[in-house]
């Protein structure tokens, strides 16, 4: 199945529905296992990359991500393109009900125009790689002062197999109470849509604001690869 027709079959209420409910959803198979190893294998490919981070630098954890350079791998643009439209809605609405003056377009391709416009030119689309002790701290992916507030992230190895450990971790700060943490463990080709930073949650008097941040728990043996489709672009 092609990835146009991949996401083409996502049940959109579905998707809609655990975005507002949770911050998350889950959508399995979006990639085949091939397109999962070629990404993989074309890490070393140094052309395709603007910029590579070693995680310990920054203290940003343990591990190293690379930056796609534009043009964007076919495989990465397309499910930038193709995903984005179904977030620009939920997005939109996340901001009506938290009074946000913000609107998202419903083009992907007028969201990066925004961001050009705004100075922010690089594109953010990335690939990370953890080894063995590897791990991600809890962080915001935000780039500029335009940023949209979903993002995604394919698994493109086997939980079990290819690595143990690596759980993606959610921690949602809940307002003059303990924060939640969230343990999620995405199969090899699925796609995980979350919040960037914050989601409404409804009390008592309305809608209030949620933060929220990710990151990657301690991987104990093997390799972990993941691709990360963040939509807005950067300084």
């Amino acid at each position: 199945m092609s990835i146009n027709k991949a996401i083409n079959s996502i049940d959109n209420d579905r998707l809609t529905d655990d975005l507002n409910r949770t911050g998350y959803a889950i959508i399995p198979n979006i990639l085949t296992e091939k397109e999962c190893d070629i990404l993989v294998s074309e890490y070393n490919h140094s052309e395709l990359y603007r910029k590579t981070v070693v995680m310990e630098r920054h203290q940003y954890g343990l591990g190293e991500y690379k930056y796609f350079t534009y043009p964007l791998p076919d495989v990465v643009q397309q499910l930038r393109t193709g995903i984005y439209p179904l977030l620009a809605p939920v997005a939109n609405n996340w901001m009506k009900v938290l009074n946000i003056d913000k609107e998202f377009p419903a083009a992907h391709k007028e969201l990066v125009d925004y961001c050009h416009a705004e100075g922010q030119l690089k594109p953010t689309p990335l690939i990370l790689q953890y080894g063995r002790s590897g791990y991600n701290a809890l962080h915001q992916d935000l780039y500029g002062d335009v940023f949209f507030p979903m993002q995604a992230v394919i698994i493109l190895s086997e939980p079990g197999k290819d690595f143990e450990g690596g759980e993606f971790v959610l921690v949602e700060q809940r307002p003059r109470a303990q924060s939640r943490a969230i343990v999620l463990k995405p199969n090899k080709g699925d796609l995980l849509v979350f919040t960037t930073n914050f989601r409404p949650v409804r009390g008592s008097r309305g809608y209030h604001k949620v933060n929220m941040r990710h990151g990657v728990s301690e991987i104990t043996d093997g390799r972990r690869y993941t691709l990360g489709v963040i939509f807005h672009d950067a300084k």
